[in-house]
């Protein structure tokens, strides 16, 4: 029931998805057309205006939570949401619950940088943060961008206003100082101007920056194309050109369109969650399910619980 375009639309992105390898399984009330894939009855709904965490607790059988508990008894193999990633945030502490030793889990968004892809974390889980839950967001990109993307020994970028360590907020200034004294990979602050450019392996930054920073990305990426549409179009020159053009410009869509890369990893759980944006289009469901049997295929969850009690840096202080 996440998403602001109603479940019709989350019900069409799974029919899209659905293969002999992927079986969506939709959970939502009773009466929910879901055009043949299997329903889990959940009559609770989460809506967006709802505290999380009080939510979760009762509603315990909303859609989120029945999903979520799926995965934490081992029936599903992950769960896929467009809706508040508060509430998810919340089900997943509570009924899938955190991997041994992680303090906060956080969202990783792999970016579409020029130099190959990147890990930002946190991009939304966590909008107020400490600087040692910043220093095991940027353990927890490593991790992920060595073991999932074949990075070697990947580099680790702290996000600021400024690539001086003097520069940022007490938060930023802090984090820093534990970035460096860490055994990590740490090659000092990045500016949001090179996220797309050459921002390293892995950004971190708090949830509140990492979302902000990423949808004025997804924004000003559909912009421009969308501007560059209306300018080709407007003229017969324009169209003529636009012909010439149109294979180089369907392979730069492709690579930076958010539609096609669906969702993120919820980073720090025992069970593997994705989310997906409120305004998902069945297209962007559809990947961001794909995104989740690409996790399950290369056990995103067991390579990071098993790297992260071997890795926990210098200056980490855990919460209990």
């Amino acid at each position: 029931m996440g998403g602001d375009r109603g479940p019709a639309e989350i019900v069409a992105g799974a029919v899209d998805a659905a293969s002999e390898r992927i079986a969506p399984v939709i959970f939502g009330p009773a009466g929910l057309d879901t055009r043949g894939l299997e329903h889990v009855v959940a009559p609770d709904v989460i809506e967006m205006d709802d505290k999380p965490a009080d939510a979760v607790r009762a509603k315990p059988n909303s859609s989120m939570v029945a999903a979520c508990r799926s995965v934490g008894e081992g029936r599903c193999d992950v769960v896929v949401s467009a809706g508040s990633t508060g509430a998810m945030l919340a089900a997943g502490f509570r009924v899938i619950g955190r991997l041994p030793g992680v303090m906060r889990p956080a969202i990783g968004v792999v970016l579409p940088a020029l130099r190959g892809p990147a890990v930002l974390i946190d991009a939304g889980a966590n909008a107020d943060a400490r600087p040692e839950h910043l220093l095991q967001f940027a353990l927890m990109g490593s991790i992920f961008s060595e073991e999932v993307l074949g990075i070697v020994r990947a580099e680790v970028r702290l996000l600021s206003i400024g690539e001086e360590a003097e520069k940022g907020n007490q938060l930023t200034i802090e984090a820093h100082a534990l970035l460096a004294g860490s055994d990590l990979p740490f090659r000092g602050n990045v500016e949001s101007r090179d996220l797309l450019r050459d921002p390293g392996d892995v950004i971190v930054c708090d949830g509140f920056t990492g979302n902000i920073a990423l949808k004025a990305i997804e924004g000003t990426i559909r912009t421009m194309f969308g501007s560059l549409t209306e300018e080709i179009t407007r003229t017969s020159a324009g169209k003529l050109g636009g012909l010439l053009i149109r294979p180089g410009a369907r392979r730069l869509r492709g690579r930076l369109d958010p539609d096609n890369h669906g969702g993120a990893y919820l980073l720090g759980l025992k069970g593997l969650v994705v989310i997906a944006h409120g305004n998902s289009s069945r297209r962007a469901i559809q990947n961001a399910i794909l995104l989740g049997a690409r996790g399950v295929e290369k056990d995103v969850v067991g390579r990071l619980g098993a790297r992260l009690p071997e890795r926990t840096p210098t200056g980490a202080v855990r919460e209990p």
